[in-house]
């Protein structure tokens, strides 16, 4: 299925954004307007579409910035939503919560929808797409949320919004668990990152075209899109061995993952624009610090310079 029926848009190519530079955490500090001008600007130069994960005060710069700037930038708008229950299997042990904790995540989640029913409705012209949460349901998730309260946000939102509404999630749960939310949501966005499954890059985008062919066979008559693939360019050795993960190997994932993405006409969202320093543990070589194909001082890595070095 074509996603310029579903979605009422071109061809072109996404990024995952998140703008937070070293010092600023989402929920503390946040990026100031020109930070995120500045990085729009790049971003503008190689991609169409972005893909925005919560409703909090970094997304509303962002939409601020594309209006009043007059980019040229459409906008896939998420709203984050957090534990409505506990998650023992999570594997770094943060899904368990309080009874009084997960009834408050349920106002808090609710508070969310609301925003981004807002935001939709305010940046009609930005804003293409909505998604209700993201990695909320797949087994090791420390926000774990139940299929059928994803879906109860996904009725909430297409009854308030014009825009077509998704949740973005690994491939894994859509082949099972989230069955019943297919006939709910617009269309299927999945995750697929063949380096957390311990594949190598000669096995990458053959076991990337695998979990998207796999959905896609499950549910013929639903468009899927890609709304998280990538490469981390180091790694510290933790759920990522060191020798998979660098700037060579991210350039040719990302050049193999485009070109196919283009060929099949295929939605793909890179993830991800840039580096995130704030995230993971305090180790420099944590790789979810490292997924960006600009580091976190906005210089670009390998996928975007003109020469690859002979050896790694």
């Amino acid at each position: 299925m074509n996603y310029s029926e579903v979605l009422s848009i071109s061809k072109g190519p996404a990024v995952c954004y998140s703008g937070y530079r070293s010092g600023q955490v989402p929920g503390v500090s946040y990026p100031s307007y020109e930070q995120v001008k500045e990085d729009l600007l790049i971003v503008k130069q190689h991609w169409t579409y972005i893909r925005l994960y919560s409703c909090d005060n970094h997304s509303k710069t962002v939409l601020e910035v594309i209006e009043k700037e007059q980019l040229d930038l459409k906008v896939m708008l998420g709203a984050y939503i957090i534990a409505e229950e506990n998650n023992p299997n999570c594997p770094w042990g943060g899904g368990v919560y309080s009874k009084q904790e997960l009834e408050q995540n349920k106002v808090n989640n609710q508070i969310e929808i609301n925003k981004l029913i807002e935001f939709a409705n305010k940046y009609t012209s930005i804003v293409f797409t909505l998604s209700v949460g993201n990695e909320a349901c797949v087994d090791w998730t420390d926000h774990m949320v139940p299929v059928e309260r994803v879906i109860m946000y996904v009725n909430q939102l297409k009854e308030a919004t014009k825009q077509p509404v998704t949740f973005c999630e690994n491939y894994s749960p859509w082949l099972d668990k989230l069955a019943p939310l297919v006939d709910a949501v617009d269309f299927i966005s999945i995750h697929t990152y063949p380096l957390w499954e311990y594949k190598t890059i000669d096995q990458a985008i053959e076991y990337t075209k695998q979990n998207y062919y796999a959905v896609c066979e499950k549910y013929p008559n639903k468009l899927v899109v890609i709304t998280e693939a990538g490469w981390a360019s180091t790694s510290n050795g933790q759920g990522i061995p060191v020798e998979h993960a660098n700037p060579i190997f991210q350039k040719i994932y990302y050049k193999e993952l485009s070109s196919w993405s283009k060929d099949e006409s295929i939605l793909t969202f890179i993830f991800e624009a840039f580096d995130e320093p704030w995230k993971g543990s305090d180790d420099p070589n944590e790789p979810e610090k490292h997924w960006g194909l600009f580091y976190e001082n906005r210089q670009p890595k390998l996928a975007f310079q003109k020469k690859i070095p002979y050896k790694v």
